[in-house]
Order: C-alpha cells, then structure tokens, then sequence
C-alpha cells in the first residue's frame, strides 16, 4: 500500500491550499506558480502535524525518508550539497499555520551550519565575517527553539562584548570576536545540555522540524488560538527553504512590505528596508529600519521589479498583501506572501476600494470583513502611542469591549454617588449580582475578580457597550478595607486604574482615550451591502430605552429579549418588590404588585415607543425571588423598619427562598405557576402599555410575551391561559384590534426534545443558550472558568461554549428543537437571545438551522448582521 504524501516541494504544491500547505507554504506554492522568485523549498504538510502528535511526539521514518528525498530534490535542482564542504547548502525552517499567527510560532534560519560548512561558505564567499555571524545566530535560534532554553544568557554574550568595546551595532563585532564568540556558544549548549553542539545537519533538521510543530501548542500559541477562535486540530505545515541571505554587504538587505497602509488603508505602499541585514533583525527591532525609497536609491534596478511584483501580488490575490523579502548580492527574492492583518477601519476602506478598482465584488467584500474585530469600530479605544509606552499590571477576561479609565470604587451605591457628583469610576467587586445594576450604569467600566465570559458583570457590560474585565484572579479585593491588591501594590478608592476591554490589561493610571471615526462613509457602505446580501433577522437584548435606541441606530429590527427583573431593581420599586416577596397572603402580594404595574408599564412604554415600527419581545420574570431581597445587615434592618415588621421574619424568609442550586430551583415559568398574579400584573403592564402607545402613535404595537425556562407543552399552557385570560379583556375593553403572540425561551435540553408539543402552545420560540448550555453541560457558567481553562489545555475542549455555540451537542439540541416545533407548527419563528446571538460562528449555524432571528446587545449588532449576510453568502437559502 502507498504511504500518504506528507511532503511536497513548491512547484508540485499548488492548489492543495492553505487547509493542507498552511498559509505560507500556499503563498509560497502560488507565488513560484506566478513566477515570483522564491527560493527552492518544501512544505511539510498540517496532516503531518497532526501525525506527529498521534505518533506521541515523534517522527515516523516515512516521513523523515520524504523529508530528506526533498532535500535531495533542492540539492539537485541548486547545486548545493546539504552538509558539504563545497558549494553547501543551508535552510530555513519556519512555521505556517492555515491562518496568520504573528509571532506565536518558531522558525530557524541558517540550519545545516557545523565547522565545516562554516569553513566553506568563508572560503566560497571570501567573507569569513558573514559565515562566523551566521554561525553564531544558528547556535542561538538553535538553542532557543530546538531545545526550548532561554536565549538570554547568549544575547547577553553578545551585549556585553559590545558594551565592552563601545560597539553599537552587531556589524561592528570583529572577524575574530565572532570566532571566539561561536566557541563560548558551543561550550554553552555543551554545559547546558551535556552533549556537543549537533554537527549532523540531518540531526539538525529533524529536530528543528519537531520544534515547529511542538510551536503549535506552545502557551503564546495556545493563547492566541483561543482569543481568534482558531481550532487546535487544524495544525501547522512546516517550510523548508534554501537560505537566502540578505547580510552579505552592502548589496544584500531585507524587508517587509505592505501593498497597502495597514493602519489606514490608504492605497500607498507600506514598507521598511534594512541592508546587510537578516529578516529576525527587522522584526526583534535590533536596527531601525528604513524607508523602502532607500532600497530604490541604493539598487533602483531591484526596487523597480519590487514594485513590479508587490502590484502582481496585490493583483493576483485581490486583497492586501503583507510581504517578506530579501536581497541578497543584488538579487530579490520574495520568501512569504498573506492577506496582510489590518485594522477594523483599513479593512472597511480596502474593501471598499477593491471594489471600486474592479478586483472584487459586494460579496467578496462583505467577506472580507473579520466580524471578532468588527465591534472595535463603534468604541473608543485608547492612544495608540500611549499605550505602547506601559506595561499592564495584571490581565483578566476580554469581557466587555472598548477603553475606560477611573478611581476606583467598590459598591455600586459609591459608584452611583460619585458618578452623580461628575467622578469618573470603575466598579471593582469580586462578582457582580443584579443588585448592582445603578453602580454598573454609572461606571466608566467594571473590573471583577471573578466570573466568565457570560458572568452577570460580561453580560450585562456588553449589553450595555460598558468596557468589562472579568476574572481578574490576579487582582484581590478586600471589600471591608476597599482596597484592590496587584502583586504587592495597593490600590484604594483615590487611585486611577484603566482597563482595556479588548484585550483584558489593567493598567496603572490614566491613559487618553480617542472615538471612532465612523463618518468617513466606509461604515455605512458597507453595511448597506450586509443588509443587501443576509436573510436572518438581527435583533437585540435591551432593558432601557437608551439600550433599545442605541440598537436601533447600529440597526437591530427590533428587541428579542426584555429583561423585566432589572426594571425591579430601581429605587423607586425595589421596595414594592420586596413587600410582595414578603407577603404572606395573595391579596397582599396582588396590593404591591398593584404599585409595580403603572411603572413597569411605563417603561414598556418608552421601550414600544423608541423602537416601532419593530417588535418587542417581553421575557417575565426568571430570577430566584431571593434575589431581589437584602443581604446585608444594615439593608435587612432598614427594610424591617419600613415594613413594620421584625428583623427575624425578614430573615426567616430569606432562609426560606434559600436554594441549593437556585439557578435550576424556583425560577422563570415556575414562578408564575406557584404566584400566577406575577405574570398577571407583567402582562397587564405589557398589554396596556402596547395599547397606549399604539393610540398615540397610530401605528399598532405587536407585543410578544415570552415565558421563560419552560419544559413541558401543559406548564406553558397554564401560564399561556393566564396570559390569554387578562390580555383579551384589556384589549376588548379598549376597542382596539391589537394582535400580540405568547412564546417560550427554550433553555432546557427536555423542551428541546418535546419540542414538537410546546409548538402547539407557542406562537414563536427563543433559544436562551446560556442556560440551555449549562444545562446540557451540566456545568454552571460562573463557575466554569475555574476548571475550562484545564480543558482548553488538556485539548478536551477547544473553545468556551458559552462564548461559542457548541455545534456537536447543543447545536443537535437546536436543530431538534427547530424540526420537531415546524413539525406541528409550521408559523412557528424561532430566534436566540443568549450571548452566542452576538457570536459570528454561532450566527453562521443559526442561519444554517433555520432560524429567523438573532438577538444580542446592542454593540454586537453591527457584527451579528455582518455574520449573518456572511453566513448567507457562503450558504443561500
């Protein structure tokens, strides 16, 4: 039987793409294709990767024989004898992932180097200095990346033969110091690792090749992986090129271009050229790079055909390139091509741009778009420049996008005060519960030290487009002292800290922040093709009219989910709230319930308004009712006093709401089953406000009342009637002909399964994936980031599910869910309102389910229509 080829040079690549080749090596494949000049090379393919970790951290011998049929295969195509002592042969080994990951990954250049190479590339050269300088980088990168030890103690080696003799560049070592310095190298690796520098460059290779692929699951790599949602299981190829060299003299050099302004987009080239230099001496920043019109004043003949090949390249791909290169005794060669990173505004122009020049269409431009940096545009973030000068204290969960800065506070009624009284602050509490909503609303931005991505404080932060960093186990907080403790340094309420929501850096102080610019026209052309090209329906999760009119602006058709128990937590009706949980009889429960209804009303109201002509969806209540009651002494006494009742019962009663898992205890739909005149009072509120406005406006209101955590088809059709039941009057009553529909959040894995009954009793469903997650997990999300960051690592799990949609088992639970509701209820429109509405890839299997809408908070709604006309895109329906 043949044994699969894991091993391809350039020419007999191409087409095989960047699944099998990784990024470079398909760039590598096209441009020889294309005829750019690219040094002789192979690529060792992903599948490879995934084999040498099935072959326990091995290489087997098929693919060791291919690798060194191939060095074969440029030794004869070039001359060059790999390991000889005439006309030999050095490589460089690098990594390529199938998407860009700069800087998380290893390469090594100037492999085959031993004595005896080094000895004749001297002699071929007549330039001892250049051999003895690649030698010595050999040995380092060797060192540091092959056998995974620090390179400090070398570069210092190099410092301080420098400081020593008042050298400020490298070039400026001698002939002889050079020498001298390779020795000590080698006697370094020798004391270090007990054995002799390898002098074999088959040994050298073999475990350059194995360190690049060990690169692959390196933490930095690991990191980078889970913060751009890319799979663990895709692998890197791995590259092996002929050496060119751009540190042979003042006719070598190297550089990197851009075909585009990166940070703009503007459409001028972009690049920097070093002479008589390496690619590593660019990027490590050892010499400052100069403007490409040096290249074209030192070699215009080279810079010409530079230019020839970035427009080719730009050309041939359609897309901004980011570009290596190098130079060596007068001659260009080009050693990587990609779609070249920019930022979210750049990407809007190129796009734009591309499609003016005629090199793509509104699809493709509409694809071209990254929707995990699409929401980076409506925030304002900090300087740039400023931020490149400090280092951040401590770093938590990216939970809530954009910049903020602020003293600290540590309550949200200190919040809400020192905010009244024009303090910028930041909330910092270990965890923040619904009580805390007026100190969040307050804040510049919220730092917790516990919690997930879908903690309270991440999710009501992103709904609010509030700068969030969650998690923070780096960062203790004593709540009686108020201070907050990084390492050995104590922060108090004078102090200024100020948090990236974009990455999850804490930094010390005040640092400027700048808006964005979203009036260059570039936003809304684009996003008028988005809206051209998609069919799912983009909604939002909104409490407030501020919320609701945020969303309206970024475009939501509507609000998919209405959290009525924040309305409860304002000042002016938390006490109602409080006396009906306390009640001991119906009528009293239906007394306070009474002052609650005329301002839950109101506030429907003002939500009906701000968002017509589009639908809103009102969820009743869902939270443990020992929630909304006081757990703090002095609070307990206070509400004692006002209710004229004793500190015991209070307290009695709060012991008596206690659950041992409250989130699967007395909550949502149950609620209403045991206290039915709770959902009578919220859909009176809801009826009678969707009445109002649709007299005073003219256009009627469609309210949709939505019952949550249901799990049986008779559950919901004991609420439904009760629903039904005070509705119908209302509207009776007024005269009006108004419509409204009651649905079900399905959250729990049973309703999935009994989908098809609940469908009789539903006019629309709504997926609630975050409780729907846990449960089907069997995990708690606000516990979950104790022991997930175990599973990333142990590869049992590759991305967090309440961040992600679980495709393989939640995902089954919603396609079920889907078929089995339009089994029995063809009309019926199903959407989703957990925090995976706002997620790109999530979106991308909703529209492929069949859903009709999604629903997030208001900042994720540009990004969720833009995933949505994706996802539309790549798969019409």
């Amino acid at each position: 039987m043949a044994v699969k080829k894991y091993v391809y040079s350039f020419e007999e690549s191409y087409g095989l793409g960047k699944e099998i080749l990784g990024g470079k090596g398909a760039g590598l494949a096209e441009m020889s294709h294309i005829g750019v000049p690219v040094p002789e090379g192979f690529t060792i393919t992903t599948d490879a990767c995934t084999l040498y970790y099935e072959s326990g951290k091995k290489l087997p011998d098929f693919l060791i024989n291919q690798i060194f049929e191939n060095i074969k295969g440029i030794e004869k195509k070039s001359g060059k004898k790999f390991g000889g002592d005439k006309n030999p042969l050095l490589v460089s080994v690098r990594s390529g992932a199938r998407v860009s990951m700069p800087g998380m990954m290893d390469t090594i250049l100037n492999l085959g180097m031993n004595d005896v190479v080094c000895a004749a590339i001297a002699k071929e050269t007549g330039n001892e200095r250049f051999a003895l300088d690649n030698y010595r980088r050999f040995i380092l990168m060797f060192t540091n990346i092959a056998k995974g030890h620090p390179r400090d103690v070398m570069d210092k080696m190099l410092n301080t033969l420098k400081e020593e003799n008042g050298y400020k560049l490298d070039t400026e070592v001698t002939v002889e110091q050079l020498r001298n310095l390779v020795t000590r190298y080698k006697e370094y690796y020798r004391n270090t690792f007990g054995e002799d520098f390898p002098a074999d460059p088959k040994v050298q290779l073999l475990e350059a090749v194995a360190a690049v692929f060990r690169s692959w699951d390196n933490e930095r790599a690991n990191v980078y992986r889970m913060m751009n949602n890319i799979p663990y299981s895709w692998g890197t190829a791995v590259n092996v090129q002929t050496m060119v060299f751009g540190n042979k003299g003042e006719t070598s050099g190297t550089g990197v271009a851009f075909s585009r302004d990166p940070g703009t987009g503007e459409n001028v080239l972009s690049a920097e050229y070093l002479p008589n230099a390496q690619g590593e001496d660019v990027v490590a920043g050892i010499r400052t790079p100069l403007h490409i019109d040096e290249l074209d004043r030192r070699m215009p003949e080279v810079y010409k055909q530079f230019v020839g090949i970035v427009e080719l390249l730009e050309k041939h791909y359609r897309d901004m390139q980011d570009m290596e290169f190098t130079v060596e005794d007068g001659k260009l060669y080009f050693l990587q091509t990609r779609n070249g990173k920019r930022t979210p505004a750049a990407a809007l122009k190129i796009a734009c741009d591309l499609v003016d020049e005629g090199l793509i269409n509104e699809k493709e431009a509409v694809l071209r778009i990254d929707p995990f940096s699409f929401d980076k545009l409506l925030l304002p973030d900090f300087d740039k420049d400023d931020l490149a000068k400090l280092k951040p204290i401590a770093v938590g969960l990216a939970a809530g996008p954009g910049a903020s800065t602020g003293k600290l506070a540590f309550s949200a009624e200190e919040a809400e005060r020192r905010h009244n009284a024009g303090e910028k602050v930041i909330l910092v509490r270990s965890e923040t519960s619904p009580e805390d909503i007026v100190g969040m609303v307050a804040a510049q931005g919220i730092l917790t030290t516990r919690g997930g991505m879908t903690s309270h404080a991440a999710v009501v932060a992103r709904g609010m487009g509030k700068c969030c960093v969650c998690g923070c186990s780096e960062a203790v907080i004593d709540e009686e002292k108020r201070t907050l403790t990084v390492g050995s340094k104590v922060y108090t309420d004078k102090d200024v800290l100020s948090l990236d929501g974009s990455t999850g850096r804490i930094y010390e102080g005040a640092i400027r922040t700048v808006d964005p610019d979203l009036t260059s026209g570039y936003f809304g052309r684009l996003m008028g093709w988005v809206d051209k090209y998609r069919v799912l329906g983009v909604r939002t999760n909104a409490d407030t009219p501020r919320d609701a009119r945020q969303a309206k602006e970024f475009g939501a058709e509507g609000i998919g989910l209405c959290r009525t128990e924040h309305m409860f937590f304002a000042k002016d009706r938390i006490f109602s709230m409080r006396k009906m949980i306390l009640a001991d009889k119906a009528e009293d429960r239906e007394k306070a319930l009474a002052e609650i209804e005329p301002m839950q009303q109101a506030d429907f109201e003002s939500l009906y308004e701000t968002m017509l002509p589009f639908n809103v969806t009102v969820r009743l209540l869902d939270p443990p009712l020992h929630e909304f009651l006081p757990q703090e002494e002095s609070f307990i006494v206070e509400l004692a006093d006002a209710l004229g009742i004793s500190v015991e019962k209070i307290k009695d009663r709060i012991e008596g709401l206690h659950e041992v898992n409250p989130m699967m205890g007395h909550r949502g739909c149950r609620l209403a089953v045991t206290y039915p005149e709770i959902a009578k009072m919220q859909t009176s509120a809801i009826i009678k406000a969707a009445l109002n406005v649709s007299k005073k406006t003219g256009t009627m209101v469609r309210p949709e009342i939505m019952v949550p955590l249901v799990l049986e088809a008779k559950e919901l059709k004991y609420i439904k009637d009760i629903i039904c039941e005070t509705a119908d009057k209302l509207i009776a009553d007024s005269g009006l002909d108004m419509q409204y529909e009651v649905g079900t959040m399905i959250e729990i894995p049973r309703a999935c399964l009994l989908a098809d009954e609940i469908a009789k009793e539903a006019e629309f469903f709504s997926f609630g994936t975050n409780d729907l997650t846990q449960m089907a997990f069997g995990f708690s999300r606000d516990d979950a980031g104790v022991f997930l960051p175990d599973y990333y690592k142990a590869k049992i799990l590759e991305e967090d599910p309440f961040k992600t949609l679980d495709e393989r088992g939640v995902g089954k639970l919603v396609e079920t869910a889907v078929k089995l509701g339009r089994s029995t209820n063809p009309n019926l429109h199903i959407g989703v309102c957990g925090e995976t509405g706002g997620d790109a890839k999530s979106i991308e299997f909703y529209h492929n389910a069949g859903l009709d809408y999604v629903s997030c908070s208001p900042f994720r709604v540009p990004v969720a229509r833009l995933a949505a006309a994706q996802a539309n895109i790549k798969k019409p329906r």
